[in-house]
């Protein structure tokens, strides 16, 4: 009898049609199913006795004669927002502690009849928009797993895409709750900074910090807003909704970008965003080009500028106390912020000032500003061998809008033919948050309801194969960094002719450095192993310059991950082609 709807169970438990209980037997089995494919969702979960005992109890409240707006719905919350009695790990075992309370937001669902059931995963400390940057693994987008879930909050996106439950919460700094809405075919919700309250939130950066909601549509997340809207006054962050709020109108004016400042969309994307454009128009809009430039401008500041070290504040602690605990690649990003002085934070502060007035007068000529959620999407290996890069450019058009003080939402807008979801985003001034949740309702009703494709139930292709050349081939002194990652030797062959490789100075232990040559190369022998794509991305993040990981062509013509070199390498280093591979050139010498 399962509704993935919020508003629909709490109707049926109200009314008596169903009891709180026997949801949550069904959520429960619904877990159970679901853990055989992405186990990977969940860092921990609520055991089942006690989440039925909290089920009767709702019932208890009903039969008492309550009537409760969230009755019986099961709730999955971001494991980087305290639930009183479990872990808060904010995807690092080092970090986490139990709190006696929950976050407030909770504490206001759990009030209104809902029941959480556990804690999903996330990029570590919510720093990321991949999905791929935990220890409890890597989620992957629920109709094709060879693609990235989004994130931060990857494991509340698919727990409710997958139809495990029907609400979950998120957060949002950077696009952390609408990025992987859009990949799992979901509606992202994220209000005003300040209307909902922050305590028990792990901070990322506590100033621009978010609690979000991950539905399955649009009036499942205005019942949720409408339950935990609440001026915290022990919340220092939290802010009074000004009194009347913006509304929008029937007819209302929507921004679109310049068609040149949509230039890095696929063929396919681009599409579905036009065809957003034209159910805008359906709804009642009428679209205006913007120059939307200074919000991508000002969305270099979240990550290159100063707002860095306010991540490097939440984590300081563990930063200079147990720097191994934190992901390479988060620990490379919080790290940077210690470099940051007082003056550049006043910079940005200044910069953004000047954004800020530039946004305060586009909101003149437009009501709500119409985006692409994100410029594409990239399989989880891509993303584990260039993180930095792609997850870079996955926040082209979400960074800016808590920066410069924005509410936002992101629909559905359809599907790539590889099964994954394309997300549009409205966005527009704070405060405006219930006229523009009535107007992505209104989005919602100006089209057909899309078909989502099946679930990919399938096993998870995650595995990678990596070219070594030097000093990770079998019995070498790092080879270890491979079979301790549960590494499988699948092949030796060599390169196509078309390789150099160096010895290079300076290293311990010795290494060789291949560049691409093309013609007038060598074919140079190597050993090709298989890892897990998480074993992959941690073998990467310790990948020491002036080596990196690229493409490497086969003798076959078959390209795979393997090490190359940065054209500093061959300072000094010595030709060592001739020898045809690293073993005989050792050997000769």
């Amino acid at each position: 009898m399962f509704n993935t709807r919020v508003r629909a169970i709490a109707s049926d438990v109200n009314a008596g049609v169903c009891s709180a209980e026997r949801v949550a037997r069904e959520t429960l089995e619904r877990i159970s199913a679901y853990d055989a494919i992405q186990p990977e969702a969940w860092i921990s979960q609520v055991p089942a006795e006690r989440v039925l005992e909290r089920a009767k109890r709702v019932d208890e409240r009903i039969a008492a004669g309550e009537s409760l707006l969230l009755a019986g719905v099961a709730v999955a919350v971001k494991d980087n927002i305290d639930v009183a009695g479990l872990d808060t790990t904010a995807a690092c075992p080092a970090f986490s502690y139990r709190p006696t309370a929950s976050a407030h937001v909770v504490e206001r669902l759990v009030a209104a009849g809902a029941i959480v059931v556990g804690k999903t995963n996330l990029d570590q400390f919510a720093t990321g928009l991949v999905g791929t940057r935990s220890p409890y693994g890597s989620p992957g987008c629920v109709y094709n797993r060879e693609y990235i879930s989004g994130g931060s909050s990857s494991g509340s996106a698919v727990v409710v895409a997958a139809g495990v439950v029907p609400l979950a919460l998120g957060s949002d700094t950077a696009g952390s709750g609408r990025v992987p809405a859009a990949f799992n075919n979901l509606v992202g919700w994220k209000p005003t900074r300040g209307r909902w309250s922050s305590r028990g939130l792990v901070p990322a950066c506590r100033t621009l910090d978010c609690i979000t909601t991950l539905t399955s549509d649009v009036e499942d997340a205005a019942l949720v807003d409408s339950v935990v809207t609440d001026f915290d006054r022990t919340d220092p962050y939290a802010r009074r909704m000004p009194s009347p709020p913006p509304v929008i109108g029937s007819h209302f004016r929507f921004g679109i970008p310049h068609s040149s400042q949509l230039h890095d969309l696929p063929p396919q994307d681009a599409a579905l965003f036009s065809a957003a454009v034209l159910r805008m128009q359906a709804a009642g809009g009428a679209a205006v080009e913007v120059d939307v430039s200074p919000l991508l401008e000002a969305a270099g500041l979240l990550y290159g500028g100063p707002w860095v070290a306010e991540r490097t504040a939440a984590l300081e602690a563990l930063l200079d106390s147990q720097p191994a605990a934190i992901h390479p690649v988060v620990r490379a990003i919080v790290q940077a912020g210690k470099g940051i002085s007082a003056v550049q934070a006043f910079r940005g502060l200044y910069a953004l000032q000047n954004y800020m007035r530039i946004a305060e007068e586009l909101w003149e000529g437009i009501d709500v500003l119409v985006l692409p959620t994100t410029p594409t999407i990239y399989r989880r290996g891509e993303v584990l061998a260039e993180p930095m890069a792609l997850n870079a450019h996955l926040g082209r058009y979400t960074n800016f809008v808590n920066l410069l003080d924005m509410s936002a939402i992101s629909l559905p807008a359809g599907f790539r033919d590889n099964g994954t979801g394309v997300g549009v985003s409205l966005v527009c001034p704070a405060w405006t948050d219930v006229g523009l949740l009535e107007l992505a309702a209104r989005y919602e009703r100006a089209g057909a309801c899309l078909v989502a494709p099946p679930l990919d139930r399938g096993r998870a292709p995650g595995l990678v194969q990596l070219a070594v050349v030097g000093a990770h081939l079998s019995g070498m002194p790092l080879n270890w960094q491979l079979s301790s990652r549960g590494a499988r030797l699948v092949r030796r062959t060599r390169t196509a002719p078309v390789y150099r490789l160096y010895a290079m100075t300076g290293q311990n232990p010795p290494k060789p450095a291949l560049v691409h040559s093309g013609a007038g190369g060598g074919a140079i022998e190597l050993e090709v192993y298989e890892l897990e794509v998480g074993a992959f991305g941690s073998f990467v993040t310790e990948v020491p310059a002036p080596l990196a990981i690229g493409a490497v062509i086969l003798e076959d013509g078959a390209s795979v991950r393997g090490f190359v070199a940065e054209p500093r390498a061959l300072s000094g280093a010595l030709d060592i082609t001739a020898d045809g591979g690293w073993r005989a050139y050792l050997s000769r010498r």
